[in-house]
């Protein structure tokens, strides 16, 4: 294939001639092809010239239907092959990668009607693959086994012998397992507590072998924030490890739904302690022919994170509407927390002069000093004057105490926005009332480029947005009552968007006893793999769509998606995550609260149009409305020509 789409001259600036390619693109080779010429989309191409020639950062807000997503990549493209490093494509989460990529998406349209042969690849997060070690677990289990039992006897023949090289080939993804509900994957997928580095079955895991085909890509890399900030945290540690890190080095960066990279850096920045795991990983020790002293200062050990573990569970409460505990914070936990660290110590100390007998084996030394090290630090956090956010979760490894620093500014300035590159944020809301201020903010930015264009759609004919004819339905029946009314007028159709997954099953729940039910096809998230439920409700046209996470990214146009219902506001949750960011502004709801809830609800009334033929109806329940200001303030963020109606 040509290295470059058009004839380059090295005499001249490459961004410059790649620039006037682009703009030949739009207005000459997508019409031929069938495409309209948008104003917005040139304009928003014209910006970014002025990123990649000047290796800066910038906030490209583009209304839905101006094609930001063609623009993107054609800079990203052309840039890779210039500097023979691939872009990274970072997008808010797993639907949205698959939005990217499917046979019919933007990569495979452009690849298409350009006469590109364009080399994308996915690097999707670990969480996203199976663990080999869970599935024997699962497959021993009393739930499921005979269901997790099949999914092993389809992996591919050299996960259970030793085949050529030649035999290997990625697998495992969840997106093979469509039909596993939330809870039956987390059985067998990744998670935090599984130490790749020491697993004798690495080089037969389907996230291994997913790593080293992605990594090769020439062009485009696409992952998840979570797994970009992951990278970016993760990246000196591997390399000491010996150990390449989780993506290439790479020429340009894009975060589509940009408003969100926020929360998966705090997400990637965050330590998971849990007592169970802890020790099931110092016992090991007690395996080895070690010293006496060593042994007593593991039971210690044990002893005392067993009894802090107690004590978390007895200081913390329920957070309504979120799956986390708050912790009561008081001088006997800060107390036991150092005591943990001090019993910690003895053990590294004792594992120093271990070491040096050769008595336990280096994996099983390793493994434990670097769980040590890792839980030495998180609890370390606590003695700092700015303590830490932290919180307290069950799941089926028992409580864990969750630690998330407050310093993802200072990281996200000095590993990410300090390198000489193009970074391109892509959302349709990146603004609140006209400012950039809030995203500068929440990212610790000093200074970046800035644009907006508008939508090219006729919102005033195409859209209604009207709170309950009724009220606004306090009581849950009403409630109910009212969302089947306009279920059955809208002849199914419908994305109904929630808060939380609370708030989801509370809805599930209830839908259950409703009498019209049955008249309906309910796809709800956490039943099925995401791009599966989402196809699902594409095909089915008079079917209802139940989400928490697809606020962003949703892109189905025609009458399948011909009404969007906005359950309740989707102000942040009263968590600990929340609760520190609101305790550090002088004004709290004004300054936390609202460009939140207004960001995301601008976000959900973007599912609506996606094409010039579409027309629906947005519907936004919430007690928050009957507040004038909060009303006024949502009437703000509608399109323009669109009025807020009963």
């Amino acid at each position: 294939m040509n290295k470059y789409p058009f004839d380059f001259d090295p005499k001249q600036s490459f961004i410059s001639q790649a620039s006037d390619w682009i703009a030949d693109v739009f207005y000459e080779k997508l019409p031929e092809a069938g495409f309209e010429i948008r104003d917005e989309q040139i304009y928003m191409a014209f910006q970014l010239e002025r990123a990649y020639a000047d290796k800066q950062t910038i906030f490209a807000e583009a209304g839905v239907g101006t094609g930001k997503t063609f623009v993107y990549l054609l800079y990203a493209i052309t840039y890779a092959r210039y500097t023979r490093k691939p872009a990274i494509i970072a997008c808010a989460d797993e639907s949205l990668i698959e939005q990217l990529v499917k046979p019919e998406g933007d990569i495979a349209k452009l690849a298409r009607y350009l006469d590109l042969t364009i080399d994308a690849r996915l690097g999707k997060s670990a969480d996203q693959y199976i663990c080999l070690k869970k599935l024997d677990q699962a497959r021993s289990g009393q739930d499921d086994a005979e269901l997790f039992d099949n999914i092993y006897r389809e992996l591919p023949s050299f996960v259970h012998k030793q085949d050529s090289m030649q035999s290997f080939h990625p697998y495992g993804n969840r997106k093979d397992y469509p039909n596993l509900n939330d809870e039956q994957w987390n059985q067998l997928g990744w998670d935090v507590f599984q130490d790749c580095l020491v697993c004798d079955v690495r080089h037969r895991c389907g996230q291994t072998l997913s790593r080293d085909h992605y990594r090769k890509a020439a062009d485009v890399v696409i992952c998840s924030h979570d797994f970009y900030m992951e990278h970016v945290w993760t990246y000196e540690a591997r390399k000491r490890e010996g150990q390449l890190p989780l993506l290439p080095e790479h020429s340009s960066i894009v975060f589509d739904e940009g408003h969100l990279l926020e929360t998966a850096a705090q997400q990637a920045l965050t330590y998971k302690l849990n007592h169970a795991v802890f020790e099931g990983i110092v016992t090991r020790l007690l395996q080895e022919e070690i010293r006496e002293s060593l042994a007593v200062a593991v039971e210690d050990a044990i002893t005392q994170s067993e009894f802090l573990f107690k004590m978390m569970n007895k200081h913390s409460q329920k957070v309504q509407a979120s799956d986390r505990r708050e912790i009561i914070w008081n001088a006997e936990l800060i107390r036991e927390i150092n005591r943990l660290q001090d019993t910690l110590s003895v053990i590294e100390e004792e594992l120093v002069f271990e070491s040096g007998l050769y008595t336990i084996d280096t994996y099983q030394l390793k493994i434990v000093e670097e769980h040590l090290e890792m839980i030495q630090f998180a609890l370390s956090l606590f003695k700092k004057e700015d303590k830490p956010i932290s919180w307290v979760s069950e799941d089926k490894e028992g409580t864990s105490l969750v630690i998330m620093p407050k310093w993802v500014k200072e990281v996200l300035k000095e590993q990410v926005f300090s390198r000489k590159m193009p970074i391109v944020f892509s959302s349709a809301t990146l603004s609140v009332n006209g400012s950039f201020d809030y995203m500068t903010d929440i990212l610790g930015m000093d200074n970046a480029l800035s644009f907006s264009v508008p939508s090219p759609y006729d919102y005033e004919q195409q859209m209604t947005v009207a709170t309950p004819a009724n009220g606004l339905l306090p009581n849950i029946n009403e409630k109910m009552a009212e969302t089947f009314r306009l279920l059955t007028r809208s002849g199914g159709r419908t994305l109904l968007l929630f808060p939380s997954m609370e708030q989801l099953e509370q809805f599930k729940t209830e839908a259950a006893k409703h009498t019209a039910t049955a008249s309906f096809t309910f796809y709800y998230e956490g039943s099925s793999e995401i791009s599966y439920l989402i196809q699902q409700f594409q095909h089915d046209e008079a079917s209802i769509l139940c989400a928490v996470t697809l606020w962003e990214g949703l892109d189905i146009p025609g009458p399948s998606l011909s009404q969007v219902i906005v359950w309740e506001l989707p102000f942040p949750p009263n968590d600990p995550l929340f609760a520190a960011r609101r305790n550090d502004a002088e004004l709290p709801f004004e300054q936390v609260d609202m460009p939140y809830m207004l960001l995301r609800l601008r976000q959900g009334i973007g599912r609506l149009i996606r094409r010039r033929e579409d027309s629906g109806s947005i519907i936004i329940f919430g007690e928050k409305m009957n507040e004038s200001y909060v009303r006024e303030q949502v009437e703000q963020i509608l399109p323009k020509g669109v009025a807020l109606s009963h």
